[in-house]
C-alpha cells in the first residue's frame, strides 16, 4: 500500500496542545531525532490502543506500533498539515497493517493449539465464559474479514471516527468507506448469529 497524505482536520490530542503539537511537527520536519521519541510519548498509548483493537493481538500490536515510528522519519516528508500527527499515525499504521494481521491470527491459533490463552478468575465464571466465548467469536469473525473492512469497521465503530475522517485515512472515498462498514457489519453480525449470539 502506498503512504497516503492525510488531509483531515482533527481536534489536538488532549495531552498536547496546538502550539506544543506544531513545534513537535517542526522538529519531526528537520529530522531533530529526539522528535521520534516525543512523538512516541506523546502518541503510542493511542497508537498501541488503535492497534490492538485491529488486530486482536497485543504482541502484533506492538510490533506495529514500533514499525509506525521507526518509519515516521520517512513518511513525516508526505506530511501536508491539516491533520494532527495523531492522525497521520493512524493513516501509517494502516498501511502496514496487513503483515501484522497475518501474524496476529497465526499466534492466535498457535495460542488455541496449544491451550495458551489465558484465564481470568471473575466473581461470576458463567458471565466470564460468555464473555470470553463472545470476544473470541468477535475475534475469529474479524479475522475473517478483508483488510479494508476491519479498518472501516475499527475506525468508525470502536474509533468512533467520522467517515469523513476514514476516508482520508485510508484513501477512499467517503461512500467506499460507508460500503465497507455496511458489508463488516453484516458479516459479523452472521458469525454472532452461526454462533447463536446477538
Amino acid at each position: 500500500m502506498s503512504m497516503m497524505q492525510v488531509q483531515v482536520p482533527c481536534a489536538a490530542a488532549a495531552d498536547a496542545d496546538a502550539d506544543g503539537e506544531h513545534a513537535l511537527l517542526e522538529r519531526l520536519a528537520r529530522a531533530d531525532p529526539q522528535a521520534i521519541g516525543a512523538a512516541y510519548d506523546r502518541h503510542h498509548a493511542h497508537l498501541r490502543a488503535f492497534a490492538r483493537r485491529l488486530l486482536g493481538d497485543a504482541a502484533a500490536a506492538e510490533d506495529l506500533v514500533h514499525e509506525v515510528f521507526i518509519t515516521l522519519p520517512r513518511a513525516i516528508a508526505r506530511f501536508r498539515g491539516g491533520a494532527c500527527l495523531r492522525t497521520f499515525l493512524v493513516s501509517i499504521a494502516v498501511n502496514h497493517a496487513r503483515h501484522h494481521i497475518r501474524s496476529a491470527i497465526r499466534r492466535r491459533a498457535a495460542a488455541e493449539r496449544f491451550a495458551l490463552e489465558p484465564t481470568s478468575a471473575a466473581a461470576d465464571p458463567e458471565r466470564a465464559t460468555a464473555r470470553a466465548e463472545l470476544a473470541d467469536t468477535l475475534t475469529r469473525a474479524l479475522d475473517e474479514l478483508p483488510l479494508a473492512q476491519r479498518v472501516a469497521f475499527v475506525l468508525c465503530e470502536v474509533e468512533e471516527r467520522t467517515s469523513v475522517e476514514v476516508a482520508t485515512i485510508v484513501g477512499a472515498p467517503e461512500a467506499t468507506v460507508r460500503t465497507r462498514l455496511f458489508h463488516a457489519k453484516k458479516k459479523l453480525r452472521a458469525a454472532l448469529e452461526q454462533e447463536g449470539l446477538r
